[in-house]
């Protein structure tokens, strides 16, 4: 079993900054085959924004290219997702997730981006 606890969202104004955490743990082992970020805004369907997988092969999706960072520390147990330049667009609920839409999910942590 894969335990994700996300923090770090909140809210910020356009322009802004923030960067989100996912701690994970596991009392089985399980393969992590890709670890990531997703979110989903109000009346929208869930989208995949930011994936590092095994072999340290990252996947952005095109709205967040060149503002948002997906990192992990391994050590830590920690996967982080920095995001700059935030717009209102942004504005979501991020889940952390370890492989992919059948894996492990986290509760999920509000960002909102406004002025």
């Amino acid at each position: 079993q894969v335990q994700l606890v996300e923090s770090g969202g909140g809210s910020v104004q356009p322009g802004g900054s923030l960067t989100l955490s996912c701690t994970y743990s596991r009392t089985t082992f399980t393969p992590f085959y890709t670890m990531g970020w997703y979110r989903q805004a109000p009346g929208q369907q869930r989208e995949l924004v930011a994936i590092v997988g095994f072999g340290g092969t990252t996947t952005y999706a095109d709205s967040v290219k060149g503002r948002f960072t997906i990192s992990k520390d391994d050590a830590k147990k920690v996967i982080y997702l920095h995001m700059i330049s935030l717009k209102p667009e942004d504005t979501a609920v991020y889940q952390c997730n370890v492989n992919g839409l059948g894996g492990s999910w986290g509760q999920g942590t509000q960002v909102t981006v406004s002025s």
